[in-house]
């Protein structure tokens, strides 16, 4: 079982994978070791759904980080901090203190 999950792993691709076993021992160590984005046990290998099944890939298969999952849009975005200092320039910082109320 290892020389197949050693294989398998060096394969650099890592979509999915599915097993059979009754024995929870044999699937423990299958889901501890296999490197996949999906695993599958006991059940048919298809039927993500985008959005309800977290689907994707690891290596070089698949999106990665989960395609419809709570941190997709992060794959596509780029956070940045913009600052000025308006004192510098001669602007008047008590102006940024004033309240709507």
């Amino acid at each position: 079982l290892d020389k197949v999950i050693n294989e398998i792993n060096s394969t650099g691709f890592g979509l999915t994978f599915g097993a059979h076993s009754r024995i929870n021992n044999t699937i423990e160590h299958i889901v501890s070791r296999i490197r996949v984005g999906n695993c599958y046990i006991n059940r048919s290998t298809i039927g993500a759904v985008v959005g309800v099944h977290p689907f994707g890939g690891l290596g070089l298969s698949g999106t990665g980080p989960k395609a419809g999952g709570p941190n997709y849009l992060e794959r596509f975005i780029t956070e940045t901090t913009i600052t000025n200092n308006i004192s510098a320039v001669g602007g008047n910082a008590d102006l940024l203190e004033i309240s709507e109320d």
